[in-house]
């Protein structure tokens, strides 16, 4: 059951829409994707075990500690879907890799996103429906989310799009991502701060970068922050997309409540698309 402790979830108790991550090399940082239903997740990566990109000799030692980095045989649920990058869909057993699933919780209150003191876990901005999460999901699958990007592009950010439609537009702040902000927000606390000359004791010092830690997660989540623009999933590919599938319902469609027909994971991803920067309505 999804609480301060732990976001951990049991199988049986997932829905279509649902944001799951489970975490990846000893608990370093977490991949994300939404649940699908029927046993698959559809999901944003740079490659199998390189999920995060740093340009740096960390991309190996995270690879090297990911059990998704062993081989062999392609899963037989699965395989014949998944491509190497970009935005894929798999089996929940492949999307896990060996982890425990959590539950990313939406619309939670400040005092409970401040307890959960590691990002990446839950926002205070609420999730749209899950007919519109989903849409949103299989859209990109098809047309892509564009380049990867630790810091603005990546993993987390795709099930947060999914999951509220929202964009950043500040070009040099970091994305939606509660893993990046967190770690701002830490090297904030620590390094940036001209609070933490007030103390010199030890526990005046610790209340201080608490604080900063706190308030820095705090402005940077989703749901506070005022640099963000909800953006329709068509409109976000539509410059980049040679042919859209004309019997698909539009985001707007399936808010509104208009008739849509029924889509499934499809066998085949096309390439990525580049994303569209974000425009205020």
């Amino acid at each position: 059951m999804v609480g301060v402790l732990s976001n951990r979830v049991d199988r049986d108790d997932l829905k279509a829409g649902d944001h799951i991550y489970t975490w990846r090399a000893a608990y370093i940082y977490a991949h994300h994707g939404i649940y699908a239903g029927h046993g698959m997740v559809i999901h944003f990566t740079r490659a199998a075990g390189h999920e995060i990109g740093t340009g740096t000799f960390l991309d190996w030692f995270l690879y090297s500690s990911s059990p998704a980095a062993t081989e062999g045989p392609p899963c037989q649920k699965c395989g014949h879907l998944v491509k190497s990058d970009g935005v894929i869909t798999s089996c929940l057993d492949c999307f896990l890799d060996g982890g425990s699933l959590y539950l990313f919780d939406y619309a939670v209150s400040p005092a409970f996103f401040l307890a959960k003191a590691r990002g990446g876990t839950c926002t205070l901005a609420a999730s749209d429906p899950s007919d519109v999460v989903i849409h949103r999901a299989r859209y990109l699958l098809d047309n892509g989310f564009g380049m990867y990007s630790l810091f603005k592009n990546n993993c987390e950010d795709f099930a947060i799009y999914c999951k509220t439609g929202l964009l950043v537009e500040t070009a040099f702040s970091v994305g939606r991502s509660g893993q990046l902000a967190s770690l701002t927000a830490a090297f904030s606390a620590v390094a940036s701060s001209p609070l933490r000359f007030l103390t010199t004791s030890a526990g005046g010092l610790a209340i201080v970068t608490s604080g900063m830690y706190c308030v820095g997660r705090y402005v940077s989540d989703i749901g506070v922050r005022r640099d963000v623009v909800k953006v329709p999933v068509e409109r976000l590919v539509e410059q980049n997309v040679t042919s859209i599938p004309q019997s698909r319902a539009t985001e707007t469609d399936i808010t509104s409540g208009a008739p849509q027909q029924q889509m499934e994971v499809p066998c085949v991803v096309a390439e990525e698309a580049s994303i569209i920067p974000p425009t205020a309505p």
